[in-house]
């Protein structure tokens, strides 16, 4: 298990806060919207990305509409350009909406269509396995997208074969497209489905990056793991934890909003 130190987190959540306000001007100068789930799952990709992946490690964005969360993942690490961010969803960009998978640092998949993360992630496990490779899998998806029977299929196929190399992170946000997850399909919490399929599963505060690190490490031997982040959809925007916050993009009021509302960096 990783050990850090409080300075380590508290530099890590001063890069968050850049991370989050970069963000917001990159889908308000695009127009562009999903800044939600965008930015419910930013904590959790900043963690991995920043504090518990090595260079060895693998990763699958499973929900794709989230591609501006990883861009600005890989700005922070130095992957990205202030100039690349600038063409964000504009024609001719090598960062759509949902990634193409092409020619970006560390992305394997392009993943738009949702429920096919898990399989992909799986499969590089099972691979990494049968080569003798250390290496582990990480796959972040959405909660509304465990609607989808491939999803489940690829859980069985992880359990079976006892793919503790495999962590998924849930973004469990609660909204998908057409409403509530508990309205279209009856789902609030994941964590109890996901135990009875024989995984490993931990339920914490999706914006707490020291519980995020915690949960990652705390995994059983013999066991694919899950970590389902409970986060809000569209956190510090006017319209946080509503369905407006999945499809539209932000005005200027909203924008200028939310990056007041935003901490300021610590010194450290």
């Amino acid at each position: 298990m990783h050990f850090f130190d409080n300075s380590q987190y508290l530099h890590l959540n001063n890069i968050i806060s850049i991370a989050y306000r970069r963000l917001l001007k990159m889908h308000f100068k695009s127009n562009c919207g999903h800044i939600g789930g965008n930015i419910s799952c930013l904590d959790a990709l900043m963690t991995l990305h920043h504090l518990i992946m090595s260079s060895e490690d693998r990763f699958v964005l499973s929900k794709g509409h989230a591609a501006g969360a990883l861009y600005i993942v890989l700005w922070s690490l130095g992957f990205l350009s202030e100039s690349d961010l600038d063409t964000f969803c504009q024609e001719g960009t090598a960062l759509p909406g949902h990634p193409s998978g092409s020619g970006i640092h560390g992305l394997l998949f392009p993943t738009g269509s949702l429920g096919h993360g898990p399989s992909l992630a799986s499969g590089l496990a099972l691979g990494a396995r049968q080569k003798k490779l250390r290496n582990h899998v990480y796959c972040l998806c959405s909660d509304g997208e465990w609607q989808e029977g491939s999803c489940w299929e690829s859980l069985i196929f992880a359990v079976h074969h006892g793919m503790d190399n495999l962590t998924i992170l849930v973004d469990q946000n609660g909204l998908q497209g057409f409403g509530s997850t508990k309205e279209v399909a009856s789902v609030e919490d994941l964590s109890p489905r996901f135990l009875a399929f024989g995984a490993s599963v931990a339920s914490i505060d999706g914006h707490n990056p020291e519980a995020i690190v915690t949960a990652v490490a705390n995994r059983t031997p013999g066991k694919p793991h899950i970590v389902v982040l409970n986060t809000r959809k569209g956190r510090g925007l006017p319209f946080e934890g509503q369905l407006a916050s999945h499809y539209l993009p932000i005005s200027e009021e909203q924008y200028e909003a939310a990056c007041v509302s935003t901490p300021e960096e610590v010194d450290i």
